[in-house]
């Protein structure tokens, strides 16, 4: 396919290596990956676009973030593909053409490459990642990649991180309900495709403002783009999982700075104090309210922020700050020992501190060879491995912050925060795990095969309803 395109479409002028150092990476492999690219997206949706820079500029060679080595040579590779009819291209913003700050052109396979896709003598499980691909991210202000010198502490840091992703991408997870391994996503902007594969299993860490000691937590894995309703419908080998996570983590650490331990529900206030509004509702805002002023540098801001968060029409969008300031009082008049953390940009050096726990606990059970699903401050894991997973968050947040922080078990349809008892987490896995759909066991059986791993039922497709 690529010999063909680039035999037919591409002009000399575009194919032929100009006078300097050869290429690192030859021009038709660099079409191959390109291609590639736009046969992923097309079998995921054939409305889907990947986005592209159209820059000289964002195409660094010898970048650590560059594994391929993709050259601005690239670039009249996509234009010349849009003329000839193979791309459709939609310059500046997808979602809303003009929109300042969001100007990355977005292409996609048109009708006539989508006709050679169909004929292709490949499948998604032929095509995989490049080797060596960065997943130690330094960014700056603007959040823009950093290049940096590795260290002992990096090198340490991507070693770990990649026995974790080769774990987790060796593993069978899915949801066994889903005939086709896509879940269908809705914000308040717009709706995204989440695709379930080993591809979109690979987790990298992001550190930002161009220091080791702020973020550095993990990203990239599929179940962090899903709800809580569908991790809790996850299976890891084709067995229940149970997701486990630390109770109001951030406010638990700001209490840990003063040697104390969060043993309460630190947004479960009063109801008299907020007539007309459900008790539900209620703990929401402040939850909401207290993450944005722990993140914020000042109140003014994290106001803002608070608001922007919820979608139009919503009560909370159309709040005064001094409405604001009154759930925030009352919330400090039973959490005092938070006050002094407001508005002082903790929540990226809260960050740091949360994602070195997800570290050692990625290296406790990937030395196991035990896959756990991180979410940042919850982690999702066989359910017979459940109580060793609370112990293990008890140690090491002890390790990192002085005090052990307390975790719950989440289970849908159950207030946050609450005991779960044996019987209600039996019920829950029952009632998630109970129907395997068609097309999963199909995907089981292909994975078995490929990997040569027994891990499913015994019976046959013929046996399902």
């Amino acid at each position: 396919m690529v010999d063909t395109i680039w035999e037919k479409y591409l002009p000399e002028d575009i194919t032929k290596a100009g006078p300097g150092p050869k290429p690192r990476t030859a021009f038709r492999k660099q079409l191959r990956v390109l291609i590639l690219d736009l046969y992923v997206a097309w079998l995921d949706d054939p409305e889907l676009c990947i986005g592209v820079s159209m820059s000289p500029n964002s195409y660094h060679v010898n970048s650590r973030y560059n594994a391929i080595h993709i050259s601005k040579k690239i670039i009249p590779i996509i234009k010349e593909l849009h003329a000839a009819g193979l791309l459709d291209m939609a310059k500046g913003s997808y979602t809303a053409p003009g929109a300042r700050g969001n100007r990355t052109t977005r292409i996609r396979a048109s009708e006539e490459l989508q006709a050679m896709f169909r004929e292709a003598k490949f499948i998604r499980d032929d095509v995989g990642r490049v080797e060596g691909e960065e997943i130690i991210i330094l960014r700056d202000d603007k959040r823009k990649q950093v290049e940096y010198d590795d260290t002992d502490q990096t090198n340490a840091m991507r070693e770990d991180l990649k026995a974790y992703n080769e774990l987790i991408q060796s593993s069978f997870i899915d949801i066994s309900t889903l005939e086709e391994p896509k879940i269908q996503v809705h914000s308040d902007v717009e709706a995204s495709l989440v695709t379930i594969n080993a591809d979109s299993a690979q987790t990298h860490r992001i550190f930002s403002r161009n220091r080791w000691d702020m973020n550095g937590r993990f990203y990239g894995g599929w179940w962090q783009r899903i709800n809580s309703d569908w991790r809790s419908r996850i299976l890891i080998d084709d067995k229940p999982t149970v997701e486990v996570d630390f109770k109001a983590l951030h406010v638990a650490m700001l209490y840990a700075k003063n040697n104390v331990q969060l043993f309460c529900d630190p947004y479960d206030l009063e109801q008299k104090l907020f007539k007309g509004f459900p008790r539900k509702a209620v703990r929401k805002i402040i939850k909401q309210l207290v993450l944005m002023a722990i993140n914020a540098k000042e109140k003014g801001a994290a106001y803002k922020a608070f608001r922007e968060s919820f979608p139009a029409g919503n009560i909370c969008k159309s709040m005064k700050n001094d409405e604001l300031d009154k759930f925030l009082d009352a919330f400090l008049e039973l959490n005092p020992k938070v006050a002094d953390y407001l508005f002082t940009d903790q929540g990226i050096r809260l960050m740091y501190l949360d994602s070195q726990i997800t570290e050692r606990i990625h290296k406790h059970f990937t030395e196991q060879g035990v896959p756990v699903l991180s979410v940042h401050d919850s982690y999702i894991i066989d359910v017979m491995k459940v109580d060793e997973m609370r112990e293990v968050m008890a140690r090491v947040s002890e390790e990192v912050v002085g005090v052990e922080l307390a975790t719950s078990i989440k289970v849908p349809g159950l207030p946050e925060y609450s005991d779960v008892t044996d019987a209600q987490l039996q019920e829950h896995i029952d009632n998630r795990t109970g129907s395997r759909s068609r097309g999963y066991m199909e995907r089981l059986f292909a994975y078995q095969d490929r990997t040569g791993r027994s891990i499913g039922p015994e019976a046959g497709l013929e046996d399902l309803d």
